[in-house]
């Protein structure tokens, strides 16, 4: 194991002799498609399950729903056939690893039709079989669509996935202007770019242009960048994760950096509130700002 990950390890180790933790929903988006945001959750699930975290990973891209590909899995049922009381939710949930376990979603607009009465009331009571996540990423849609920021506002953390693309930086400095209406804090990882010095630089140009028209209140957090390999699309390709097939590939060290920074905001996660847990918690919040 690489000095990174043993030091991640660690982290995760000392979080684990906390008393209690509530579950922490990350949200990943992306201002427009094809910029790799779900080659990114699926990754980041996989480092965070295998360091010791108990991760579910939530598929809301209904529209392009591709974390089934990425995992080499096959959906037969989603949260929509809970919601009808077609299924229950473990029915639906399907193990990828030891401690990551894919939930197939929905998207939000389909929820909330379902989200009133006696079957969501059962819903939520079957939803306590995820309360011991430690984390739940959300992979939503691209865009800014209403229901996408639901997630967005539900969430403990966003991170918004670019590429060094114009239209690409575009759309998610767009993405980042709405989201700081619902928020005061976002992340932000440049993926495909050459060099570390390529994406600091597109970083630090979107971070002068968010303080010139947002305004001083944003906090825009760089969680880092991943370098363009080969080895990513091949693992695409064959239905693969990149982390699993290249555990030292460069790709693979910098997401194991973004990894560790985001696993020490779980030391904050000290205090437990069974409604803000696992499945059944990302609900509540959701339905509070629907």
């Amino acid at each position: 194991m690489s000095h990174q990950a043993s030091k991640l390890e660690a982290l995760v180790n000392q979080n684990r002799n906390m008393s209690a933790k509530k579950t922490r929903f990350i949200a990943i988006t992306s201002g427009k498609g094809g910029v790799g945001k779900s080659t990114i959750s699926s990754n980041m699930a996989y480092l965070m399950a295998k360091y010791g975290l108990k991760v579910g990973i939530f598929d809301a891209d209904i529209g392009l729903a591709n974390l089934d590909v990425m995992f080499n899995v096959k959906i037969h049922k989603n949260i929509l056939h809970v919601l009808k009381g077609e299924a229950r939710v473990e029915d639906i949930l399907i193990p990828i690893e030891k401690n990551l376990v894919l939930i197939p979603g929905e998207s939000g607009e389909e929820i909330f039709k379902y989200a009133s009465g006696g079957l969501f009331e059962r819903f939520m009571e079957q939803a306590n079989v995820l309360d011991d996540l430690d984390v739940m990423i959300i992979d939503t849609g691209a865009g800014i669509g209403e229901h996408i920021q639901l997630f967005l506002r539900a969430c403990d953390d966003v991170i918004v996935v670019t590429v060094p693309d114009p239209a690409a930086i575009t759309d998610a400095y767009a993405t980042i202007k709405i989201t700081a209406r619902l928020r005061n804090e976002i992340n932000v990882i440049m993926n495909q770019v050459r060099s570390s010095k390529e994406a600091e630089g597109l970083f630090e140009k979107i971070h002068k242009v968010a303080q010139a028209n947002i305004g001083g209140g944003l906090i825009l957090n760089y969680l880092g960048q991943i370098t363009s390999d080969t080895k990513i699309s091949n693992c695409i390709k064959k239905r693969a994760l990149f982390t699993r097939e290249y555990p030292t590939a460069t790709p693979t060290t910098e997401l194991e950096q973004i990894v560790k920074r985001i696993a020490k905001k779980l030391e904050r996660n000290v205090l437990v509130d069974p409604k803000e847990s696992g499945l059944g918690g990302l609900f509540k919040r959701l339905m509070e700002h629907f």
